[in-house]
């Protein structure tokens, strides 16, 4: 939605579809929103456009204390987009910027550090510090407001590499202290964590409609012994994993929200529970946890465009916001796409590595690549796992999908169909056609999702 008076439509009707999208600000009050704020709709010669929060912050707007506009889901567009800016946008949200600055940014990317600041600036109106600044406030509101961490080390966890860097940010972005940012959280009867390591409670946000069956159904039929469960009856179910972090490790549990009808949630959450040793590891967690349960998905725009074909109309109107799942660790993907659940929980067996403080049935990460490439140097697993090792095969968020396809080709033995799973799941495209029949073209850029309409019907193994 790129005219503005359509945009200014949008937020007068609170449409919550093009929440994340784009934001809006009023320049009477200094505020930006989400476009469903509930707030009276402001005058449109009040009203400016951002394409992401850090827009808005980066021209001297707050958040809007009633509608949290940094708590919406990520725009779908970084999903579908194969460019530098899309690449750009899912290792931000992944916290590249964080961990190793504009520069190792722009060296994943290919590109100079003057390059990615051009055209994300361009584009977004921010560059790769702001976007992400505007991301550590969203970590540091979470942490104060869901854990009982001092301010000090919630400072550092969310990246800021100062307090006085911190205090000025939650200042500029919600217009109050840290401490007065903790002291409004709206507690809704539960009671604050003491530390991340209890475990920090998170609505993991999406937008329209979510099918959860398809989705643990999935979960629960590929789960690997060690490193997932899934606990609970259908409707209620409990998703656990563990996770390999960049400081630390984690366990994740997201629970399941049934179904109740064709209108249930047009917009709503997910509620997980994320255990870090390291909180540093927060915003990471999070965006690894958003990939695999595909929650910045567009919905209306894929059952929109899938619902006009004849053949699966019908499916669409079966389920609509059925999404197609990612992965929590793309490499670890890989692995068991090729070997399958029970060689994958096998290796985990031989090779995972154990937890220091196992959690029930979780006892092990997923062994990694290189450990893998040495122990099983045979084969096709073998090359797999060495290619990924070495960095031949990169399938990280920012990953060029093509080129990852194109790597994964020349390892010896790796199917086409394998191939197409990787591409589906560890790199989170969104239009892929497997080996096989051809898919109609009036089908893309979705033709993932409409794979998995078919799917769910019975149509397709």
């Amino acid at each position: 939605m790129k005219d503005e008076d359509s945009r200014y439509e949008a937020v007068r009707s609170r449409d919550a579809r093009f929440d994340g999208a784009f934001f809006f600000a009023v320049e009477t009050t200094g505020i930006y929103c989400r476009p469903s704020c509930p707030a009276v709709t402001p005058k449109r010669h009040n009203v400016r456009f951002f394409a992401t929060a850090a827009a808005a912050q980066g021209s001297g707007f707050r958040a809007c204390r009633r509608c949290r506009p940094d708590a919406v889901p990520g725009s779908a567009e970084w999903n579908v987009r194969a460019d530098v800016v899309g690449r750009a946008m899912r290792m931000i949200a992944d916290g590249v910027v964080d961990r190793e600055g504009v520069a190792g940014l722009a060296a994943r990317l290919g590109y100079s550090a003057r390059q990615v600041q051009r055209q994300l600036t361009g584009e977004l109106g921010a560059g790769p510090v702001a976007l992400a600044r505007a991301q550590r406030a969203h970590a540091a509101r979470v942490l104060l407001q869901t854990t009982g961490l001092p301010v000090t080390e919630i400072a550092f966890a969310s990246g800021f590499a100062s307090v006085r860097q911190f205090n000025d940010t939650v200042r500029a972005v919600y217009a109050t202290t840290p401490s007065e940012l903790r002291a409004s959280a709206p507690h809704r009867g539960r009671a604050r964590t003491a530390a991340p390591s209890a475990g920090i409670p998170l609505r993991l946000a999406h937008r329209g409609p979510y099918r959860a069956e398809p989705v643990f159904d999935l979960l629960e039929r590929e789960a690997v012994p060690g490193v997932e469960d899934v606990s609970g009856t259908p409707g209620t179910r409990t998703y656990r994993r563990t996770l390999r972090l960049p400081y630390g490790t984690g366990i994740a549990a997201v629970d399941e929200r049934p179904h109740t009808g064709p209108g249930a949630h047009p917009g709503g959450w997910l509620d997980a529970r994320v255990h870090l040793t390291d909180p540093r590891d927060l915003t990471t967690a999070v965006q690894r946890l958003r990939r695999l349960f595909d929650l910045d998905a567009d919905p209306y725009a894929v059952d929109e465009r899938l619902g006009a074909d004849a053949r699966l109309a019908p499916l669409v109107a079966a389920r609509p916001g059925l999404r197609s799942p990612g992965a929590a660790d793309p490499d670890e993907l890989a692995v068991r796409a090729l070997v399958g659940r029970d060689e994958a929980a096998e290796l985990v067996r031989r090779y995972g590595k154990r937890l220091d403080a196992p959690c029930g049935t979780l006892t092990h990460l997923f062994p990694e690549a290189a450990v893998l490439a040495g122990a099983e140097p045979d084969g096709t697993l073998g090359a797999l796992t060495a290619a990924l090792a070495d960095g031949t095969v990169r399938l990280g968020p920012g990953a060029d999908r093509d080129e990852a396809e194109a790597a994964l080709a020349a390892v010896p033995g790796l199917d086409a169909r394998t191939i197409a799973e990787i591409r589906t799941r560890a790199l989170g495209d969104p239009d892929v056609a497997p080996p096989g029949p051809g898919l109609p073209e009036s089908w893309r850029p979705w033709r993932s999702y409409a794979l998995n309409h078919l799917r769910a019907a019975g149509e397709l193994e």
